[in-house]
């Protein structure tokens, strides 16, 4: 799994694995979702960071795992 923030594009990519990517969808405005052949969803995309929390701190990043 790899997370990738970009600043200057006010968005974040999340890939969840490394298959190809065959398709994509925008599900939500500036929410994008990638699928492999099997039509699973293997990466995430959301645009317009700072308008949707504008309070989020990109220079900090906490996991959480359960």
């Amino acid at each position: 799994m790899k997370l990738h923030i970009d600043k200057e594009a006010d968005a974040f990519y999340l890939r969840l694995d490394d298959s190809d990517i065959v398709e994509s969808e925008e599900v939500a405005p500036g929410v994008v979702l990638d699928y492999n052949e099997s039509n699973q969803v293997v990466g995430i995309e959301m645009l317009q960071l700072s308008k949707r929390s504008p309070d989020l701190n990109l220079s900090t990043l906490e996991l959480v795992t359960v």
